[in-house]
């Protein structure tokens, strides 16, 4: 039997957990998606209301997951774009390096949508002063206040520090403050990134069940030009609250071990 990478290996594992929902939700959701969608519900002082379960049509091995791309061809990466010298060091590193593999959450997420960390889903609890985003992963969350504030004065995190504001329907997130011994993905896509590392996401509830991510990643300490992410289309999931991912970074280890052996 060939061996699997760790990677490989930790993404059927979080496939099986996943599968307990698949049946279940994709059903729902199918008939959900014969519905019109209606205009984007909003908050109490009128601002589209983002709150909602958000994933690209179904979790990891459903048959409703899809990427969130639409199928487009694959543009510049994070790692396209690194200075020559961060080229070099990104080919010292290899699959057993991935600060996951710790339960340790990304910079930013697997599939490119902040929001999603390592998972495939993600959720969002608004109010006009404060909007909560959730992971699945790692009980990760961010809290998003709203009210003007400047950056606090606070160590840095993995997840880096977050301020929002509303431009007309567009929330905007500003995130600073990341510390570097994050990457920007997982799964042993090495994606290694600086303490200089700055993120402006643009968030669109274009319908009731439709929310729309752009984002655009600068970092001057790695990066010859910032990162711009494909827009992410996602919908509203047929469920109100997240399952957690649990990792306690024991059951990690014989993947780490497994990590260690292979060739770079």
């Amino acid at each position: 039997m060939n061996k699997q990478t760790s990677m490989q290996r930790a993404f059927n594992s979080t496939a099986r957990f996943a599968g307990t929902l698949v049946l279940a939700t994709t059903l729902v959701h199918s008939a959900l998606a014969q519905e019109q969608a209606g205009p984007a519900p909003r908050m109490a002082d009128g601002k589209p209301d983002l709150s909602g379960v958000w994933w690209t049509g179904g979790d990891l091995g459903s048959p409703g997951y899809a990427s969130s791309t639409g199928g487009t061809p694959p543009p510049a990466v994070y790692t396209d774009l690194y200075q020559p010298w961060a080229k070099e060091k990104m080919a010292t590193l290899k699959d057993k390096d991935d600060p996951t593999l710790q339960c340790q959450p990304t910079a930013f997420g697997t599939l490119s949508v902040r929001m999603f960390d390592v998972g495939a889903v993600g959720q969002i609890v608004a109010t006009p002063d404060l909007v909560v985003f959730l992971q699945e992963t790692y009980h990760g969350y961010q809290l998003v206040p709203t009210d003007g504030r400047e950056p606090r004065a606070v160590p840095p995190s993995f997840r880096g520090d977050a301020i929002g504001h509303w431009e007309g329907d567009t929330f905007v997130v500003e995130v600073t403050n990341f510390t570097d011994d994050s990457w920007i993905f997982a799964e042993g896509r090495v994606s290694f990134h600086s303490d200089q590392m700055r993120v402006v996401e643009r968030y669109q509830r274009t319908d009731a069940n439709t929310l729309v991510i752009d984002a655009t990643v600068y970092d001057e300490g790695v990066l010859t030009a910032p990162w711009v992410v494909p827009t992410r289309k996602l919908v509203l999931a047929p469920y109100d609250q997240l399952l957690p991912l649990i990792c306690t970074g024991v059951e990690t280890q014989e993947l780490m071990d497994a990590a260690a052996e292979l060739p770079k």
